[in-house]
């Protein structure tokens, strides 16, 4: 393939103080001098990855593709050479308005994949968008803007998903939220899983044979990473939700490795081989996120932290609970230990913890949304004489917790909503200090999403569950089985549609509404619809 692009830009300086304005981002670098680059010819489809688009603002969004031909090859299928892609943006479906384009270069540095920060365009409408490189075009994707600042917006409708690991179901639930039509989806991590492939699982009941397995082995390498996110994407399902809807994406712990927090890991690796393997990991998950260019990573770390507003209706603060969370106590084990008690502990850290209480506090908006990962909610998992909490949750950090939501309560936040995942459960409860023993009105509410597949088939409610449901006052609804969530949002209720499946573990599984729960403005309190 003959490339007429100059060797330049390579650094992340001259990329970011030399690209960027309308519709343009840093890593969709623009041809030169108006030169282009030579169009191959693909034998094979190179879109194998689908098209996503993310980050919605009031005048855009990030639109992401990637170009794979063999997307399980080291490589990719592609020389390792840059590649042009062009892109539009059109105002209906079929195309007939196109409202802006250009041409992006896929570099090999980055597996290929594009990063179009699209702008310029009319608040909360939606658009469509795709790809062409060589003579080949994507499909179409549809994206969303949000509204403009300070807007009086009636509704905003949309997804919640996460933990999905391939092996142990398929990704009907995908494909059934790509139907509900969102205006976006909040995915809260666990995207991909990094364990090696393996024909059966230990399941809650025995040993379960996984339905499909993962290709290679356990993930250290840049090149593993890149080749798991590929074998997720093929996964037309997981295609048709990116397709439907922007997505606001945060990870949790599998993106890297199982319950990771900082430099550490769960198998006490020194901390600087470690971080090669969380530098090869965050690159990779840059790479198949659509990310905006202010997320681009530098060695170890990611901007994820970050808010959206939806006029003057909501405001969505997406957060990271693993890169700045110290050690997790009791060995990561459910106990009770002293550690829980360390006043030095941390979740957020204590310059994102500030920068969320600032964005909380100077909100003008009806709805305070803090959107992450594990559970706030302290419940005792132990039903029993003892006591228990889950170290991997906000209850094993007792100091942080508890100031973020004292810092709540007294700065008197409207209408906080917590949305987490993790658990591979669908949980709603009312947050107080001490869950224990709720005194007063509930300082928040909080919604915890049940996985796509993680855990396989599930049941109504767990054995367990059903105790730990009883002693804990604060817990007002459980499901243990497998789905997503609709948030239906207006300036005076918010519900939650809880979406389950009845199998995952072939792929008619039957959705129904397991329930719905709803807020009223002003009163924290769950109430069954």
């Amino acid at each position: 393939m003959s490339v007429l692009l100059d060797r330049y830009l390579l650094s992340r300086r001259r990329a970011l103080s030399a690209f960027g304005g309308l519709a343009v981002s840093a890593l969709s670098i623009p041809l030169i001098s108006g030169r282009a680059l030579a169009q191959p010819v693909y034998s094979i489809y190179p879109f194998q990855l689908g098209v996503a688009s993310g980050d919605p603002q009031p005048d855009g969004f990030v639109i992401w593709t990637r170009l794979a031909p063999e997307p399980l090859e080291i490589g990719h299928g592609m020389p390792a050479q840059p590649v042009e892609v062009s892109w539009e943006v059109a105002a209906d479906a079929g195309f007939r308005t196109v409202v802006a384009k250009g041409v992006a270069v896929a570099m090999p540095e980055l597996a290929h994949a594009v990063h179009v920060e699209v702008g310029g365009l009319e608040a909360g409408r939606d658009y469509w968008y795709r790809f062409v490189a060589g003579k080949e075009r994507s499909l179409t994707g549809r994206a969303r803007t949000t509204p403009a600042l300070g807007a009086t917006v009636d509704r905003v409708r949309f997804a919640i998903a996460g933990c999905q690991q391939y092996e142990q179901g398929y990704y009907t639930a995908h494909r059934r939220l790509a139907e509900d039509n969102p205006d976006f989806v909040f995915c809260y991590g666990d995207y991909i899983y990094e364990a090696r492939g393996s024909r059966v699982w230990n399941g809650p009941r025995g040993p379960v044979e996984n339905v499909r397995q993962h290709f290679g082995g356990e993930l250290y390498s840049l090149d593993d990473y890149r080749r798991r996110y590929a074998q997720y994407k093929m996964d037309t399902d997981l295609q048709a939700a990116h397709a439907a809807a922007p997505w606001f994406v945060v990870w949790d712990d599998h993106e890297i490795d199982n319950n990771w927090v900082a430099d550490l890991d769960q198998d006490g690796v020194d901390p600087k081989v470690f971080n090669l393997r969380r530098q090869a990991a965050v690159q990779a998950y840059f790479e198949n996120m659509p990310l905006r260019p202010s997320s681009f990573p530098v060695g170890t770390t990611i901007q994820l932290y970050r808010r959206a507003s939806f006029g003057g209706l909501m405001d969505l603060n997406l957060l990271d609970t693993r890169q700045f969370r110290t050690n997790q106590p009791c060995g990561d084990k459910f106990g009770t230990c002293a550690e829980i008690e360390a006043a030095k502990a941390e979740v957020l850290g204590l310059k994102q913890e500030k920068w969320l209480l600032d964005g909380l506090s100077a909100s003008k908006a009806r709805w305070n949304v803090l959107a992450q990962q594990i559970m706030v909610m302290d419940l005792d998992r132990d039903p029993g004489a003892g006591s228990a909490v889950n170290p991997d949750s906000w209850a094993g950090y007792r100091s942080p917790r508890n100031r973020l939501l004292q810092q709540i309560r007294d700065r008197r936040i409207a209408n906080p909503i917590v949305l987490t995942g993790d658990e591979h459960q669908n949980y709603a409860g009312e947050l107080h200090l001490d869950g224990a023993h709720p005194e007063g009105a509930p300082i928040g509410t909080e919604f915890v999403i049940t996985s796509i597949s993680s855990s396989g088939d599930g049941v109504d409610q767990r054995d367990d569950m059903v105790k730990i449901q009883a002693a804990n006052p604060q817990l007002k609804f459980n499901n243990a089985q497998r789905g997503y969530a609709i948030c239906d949002v207006t300036p005076e209720r918010w519900t939650t549609e809880f979406k389950v499946l009845d199998a995952i573990t072939r792929r008619d599984g039957k959705l129904t509404t397991r329930a719905k729960l709803a807020v009223e403005a002003g009163n924290p309190r769950l109430a069954t619809v």
